[in-house]
């Protein structure tokens, strides 16, 4: 990460951590208040844009729990709909037979 990109993190985690609205002109502020020169304001209106109306904390929090609901999904999935997939080799072998059909009428691609 660069410079800037590091110190408009870290002034929109203390805008969060302080319970304050993040905006860019208070990103820039806290930026210029650090002593960074070299942060365009481009940077501020980007984090700003990016975190308008999100809980960081919240976000912050919940980083690592993503992954166990999502692994959790399909055990589910596959459990009830057991008796579909039961079904779906029996239509797939319908599709070949029909395709193999076409091969004994004597019509090739290259024929």
């Amino acid at each position: 990460m660069s410079t800037a990109e590091l110190a408009s993190s870290y002034a929109a985690l203390i805008l969060a951590d302080d319970g304050l609205e993040i905006t860019a002109d208070k990103i820039q502020s806290l930026i210029k208040a650090a002593g960074v020169d070299e942060v365009e304001p481009i940077w501020a209106q980007l984090f700003a844009k990016a975190l308008e109306g999100k809980d960081v904390k919240d976000l912050l929090s919940n980083v690592g729990s993503g992954g166990a609901a999502a692994a959790g999904a399909p055990g589910a999935g596959a459990a009830a709909g057991g008796a579909a997939a039961a079904e779906e080799p029996a239509a797939e072998e319908k599709e070949e037979e029909k395709e193999e059909s076409d091969d004994d009428m004597g019509f090739g691609l290259f024929d």
